[in-house]
């Protein structure tokens, strides 16, 4: 039998620790700081390139499609970064509401991405519910779930700035061609 007094004191632990504990899930911030970097491509910078497969689910409460220029960049703590200036379509209703689009993206080889944002640029409107990016040493997951702002990067910086802070001079980045 269960000693009533000792219940009362697992639930009181229960509910004070239950409290205590929260899941933090990042949300997408506006990033007034956020540079494109040097936009040289990989053949003047020596530097190897890789593949990256990036998937965006657009939510079912976005526009019904946008017209607005998309453009994504996303890197690791080490400066190394990928931009692709456009991915939108508009004549292929590109980001349609409910929809999934993949795109090949070739860029500097990254390690672990830990940053990705988002550039609107339009009238438009548009609601990204999550961003996938599959390259050569990781798979990150990036849930936006809101609308992107028009005119600034927008997105998600889990970086590390410590290690950011520790690396110099060691960036590249370079502009993309895209095939969808």
């Amino acid at each position: 039998m269960v000693n009533p007094a000792s219940l009362l004191f697992v639930l009181i632990f229960f509910f004070a620790f239950s409290n205590a504990i929260s899941i933090i899930t990042p949300q997408p911030q506006e990033s007034k700081s956020f540079k494109i970097q040097n936009t040289q491509t990989q053949s003047q910078s020596g530097r190897s390139s890789c593949s990256y497969t990036v998937t965006i689910k657009t939510s079912c409460s976005s526009v019904r499609f946008t017209r607005d220029r998309i453009s994504i960049s996303f890197g690791d703590a080490y400066g190394n970064q990928v931009y692709a200036p456009r991915i939108d379509d508009p004549y292929s209703r590109t980001f349609e509401r409910c929809s999934t689009d993949t795109f090949q993206i070739r860029g500097p080889c990254t390690y672990k991405i830990c940053y990705l944002y988002l550039l609107r640029s339009g009238y438009d409107g548009w609601k990204p519910e999550t961003v996938n990016v599959y390259g050569p040493s990781s798979k990150v997951s990036f849930y936006y779930n809101t609308f992107v702002p028009n005119g600034v990067w927008y997105g998600f910086n889990l970086c590390n700035s410590n290690v950011v802070d520790d690396i110099s001079g060691s960036t590249s980045t370079s502009s993309v061609a895209i095939s969808k």
